[in-house]
C-alpha cells in the first residue's frame, strides 16, 4: 500500500542539470528585465509575459483536454482565487518597480524573503512543523542580508532614498508571492497546477490591460525584441525545467538549489561588467557583501533541507510556488 508521499525516477543528474538550467535562467532573468524597462513600459512588459506563459499553458490543456471547468465554483474556492490572482499580478509588477530602482542583484537578494515568508505563513496557515534546522537558516539567512547590504545601510534606510524605496517594494513583492503560493496551495486541492496557473495568467492579461500598451513593440528594435520574447519565455523555461526536476529529484535538493539564483545574477553582472558593459554594470560589492551573499543562498539552503518530505500535493503545490517566484 502507497505511503502518499512523492516518489522521484532516481535520475538524480538529470534532476541536477533541470535545476541548474532552472537557476541559470532565473539568475539572469533581472538584468534582461532592466534592459528592456530602457525601451518598454513595466506594464506593458508584464502584459506581454503573462500573455505568453497563458497561451503556452492552453495549448498544452488544450492539447490534454485538461481546460479547467468553472460550473462548480465555490465561494471559498472563489475567494482563494482572488487572493491567489492579487498576490501573483502584485508580485510581477511590485517586482519590477522594485528592480527600477536597485540593481538586479540587490533586488534578487531581498527577493529570497519569498521563500521565507511562504515558510513562516505555513506556520500560522497550515501549522506546518518548524526544525531546529530551519531556524539555524532562518537566522544564517537575516545576518546574510545584513552584511550583503553594509556598504548601502545609510541609503537603504534613508527617508525618500530611491534605493531604499526600491529595497520595500521587493520586499512587497516577496509578500505578494507568498499570499499567492498560500492560496494556491489550497486550490490544488481543486484544480491542477497548470488549470489554476491559466486562470491566473488568463485574469492578469485582463488587469494588465488597461495599462499596457501592445502596439508600442512595433518600435523596439530587434535587441530589444529579443529581450520580450526572451522575459516571457524565461517563464515557460523555467517553469518547465523545474517541474521535470522535480520528478527525478527530491524536492528539498530541488529547492536548495535554487537558493543559488543571487549568485549566479552577481557572477553574470561581474562577467557583463567586464566583457559586455553595455548589457550590465558589475555590482560594486565588497568582500563582506560577497559573503553576505553566500550566507543569504546558505540560510535558504539550510531552510529547505531542514523541512520534512513532502506529500505529492504539496510538491506540486511547491513547484508552482517558485516557479512563479520571478
Amino acid at each position: 500500500m502507497s505511503n502518499g508521499l512523492h516518489k522521484t525516477s532516481g535520475r538524480w543528474r538529470l534532476g541536477l542539470a533541470l535545476s541548474l538550467i532552472t537557476v541559470a535562467t532565473w539568475g539572469v532573468l533581472p538584468v534582461f528585465l532592466r534592459l528592456l524597462m530602457e525601451s518598454l513600459d513595466i506594464g506593458t512588459i508584464t502584459w506581454y509575459r503573462f500573455l505568453m506563459a497563458g497561451g503556452f499553458t492552453a495549448g498544452l490543456l488544450i492539447r490534454t483536454g485538461s481546460l479547467p471547468s468553472l460550473r462548480k465554483v465555490t465561494k471559498a474556492q472563489l475567494g482563494l482565487f482572488i487572493i491567489a490572482a492579487t498576490g501573483l499580478c502584485g508580485n510581477y509588477v511590485l517586482f519590477l518597480l522594485g528592480l527600477e530602482r536597485m540593481g538586479a542583484a540587490s533586488a534578487q537578494v531581498v527577493i529570497q524573503l519569498g521563500p521565507l515568508f511562504l515558510l513562516l505563513g505555513g506556520l500560522v496557515v497550515f501549522r506546518e512543523p518548524f526544525s531546529r534546522r530551519q531556524g539555524i537558516g532562518v537566522a544564517v539567512f537575516v545576518c546574510g542580508m545584513a552584511l550583503f547590504f553594509n556598504q548601502r545601510l545609510d541609503e537603504l534606510f534613508s527617508e525618500g532614498s530611491d534605493y531604499g524605496i526600491g529595497a520595500l517594494l521587493i520586499v512587497a513583492a516577496a509578500g505578494a508571492w507568498s499570499c499567492y503560493a498560500l492560496a494556491q496551495k489550497q486550490l490544488l486541492h481543486s484544480y491542477s497546477s497548470s488549470q489554476i496557473l491559466l486562470l491566473l495568467y488568463a485574469t492578469a492579461v485582463l488587469v494588465y490591460t488597461p495599462t499596457a500598451s501592445p502596439m508600442s513593440v512595433l518600435e523596439l528594435g530587434g535587441f530589444e525584441i529579443f529581450l520580450l520574447l526572451f522575459c516571457g519565455a524565461n517563464v515557460i523555461i523555467a517553469y518547465g525545467c523545474f517541474t521535470e526536476a522535480m520528478a527525478h529529484w527530491e524536492a528539498s535538493r530541488v529547492s536548495a538549489t535554487l537558493a543559488l539564483v543571487p549568485l549566479v545574477t552577481l557572477v553574470f553582472m561581474e562577467l557583463c561588467g567586464r566583457f559586455l558593459p553595455r548589457i550590465s554594470e558589475a555590482e560594486d560589492l565588497n568582500a563582506i557583501g560577497w559573503l553576505g551573499a553566500a550566507l543569504v543562498v546558505g540560510g535558504s539552503m539550510q531552510c529547505a533541507l531542514g523541512s520534512r518530505p513532502r506529500t505529492d500535493l504539496e510538491t506540486e503545490a511547491e513547484a508552482d510556488e517558485l516557479a512563479n517566484l520571478e
